[in-house]
């Protein structure tokens, strides 16, 4: 995953001549840095992708890394559809696992943002997911989110495993922008 472009790349990206994005650049238009004691330019990964889309332009091979990924693991059809309601297909793609298994393959694939596991499958295999997630360095910066049941007491387990948690029934507007947040807060930081 390539974090700085130089105009040469951003002009093959956006499809343009490479005097183009230098004039994008200069203009304030498209954000970046220039080399110290040269004339060449370079932007940034977040400043590309956010140029792309407030002008309306394709993203191209950024797409995949412009999205957010969340896998949704283990929940009822109901939870499901509430939050793919709330979560914008624009902003996030969201992956769906029924089982610790599938959990497993999903995210070594997709290497999602957040994984949000639902308590309904089952206390344990829920918690053994999160465990397995969490022993994996690979998922570090995962936001990890468990849905508690209502029969589910939150005692008894280790709770620092997750980022957060909700109680069912919970606020699907309140999850999905916490979610948001979470994973843009984690973006930031990378």
């Amino acid at each position: 995953m390539k974090t700085i472009f130089t105009t040469g790349q951003v002009a093959k990206i956006c499809k343009v001549a490479p005097r183009t994005v230098s004039k994008w650049f200069d203009s304030g238009r498209l954000r970046g840095y220039r080399i110290p004691g040269s004339q060449d330019r370079r932007i940034p990964r977040d400043h590309l992708i956010r140029f792309l889309k407030e002008h309306g332009m394709p993203l191209g091979e950024l797409e995949d890394e412009a999205l957010g990924k969340i896998l949704l693991v283990g929940s009822d059809p109901q939870t499901r559809m509430s939050l793919t309601e709330m979560i914008s297909e624009e902003d996030f793609k969201i992956e769906i696992a029924a089982s610790g298994f599938e959990a497993g393959i999903q995210a070594e694939s997709t290497h999602p943002d957040c994984v949000v596991v639902d308590f309904v499958m089952g206390r344990d295999e829920a918690l053994m997911i999160a465990q397995n997630l969490k022993k994996n360095s690979e998922f570090n910066d995962t936001v990890l989110i468990g849905l508690l049941s209502d029969e589910d007491n939150a005692s008894g387990f280790d709770r620092s495993v997750f980022s957060e948690t909700f109680r069912k029934p919970f606020d699907s507007a309140l999850l999905a922008e916490r979610i948001r947040t979470l994973v843009n807060r984690r973006k930031q930081l990378a």
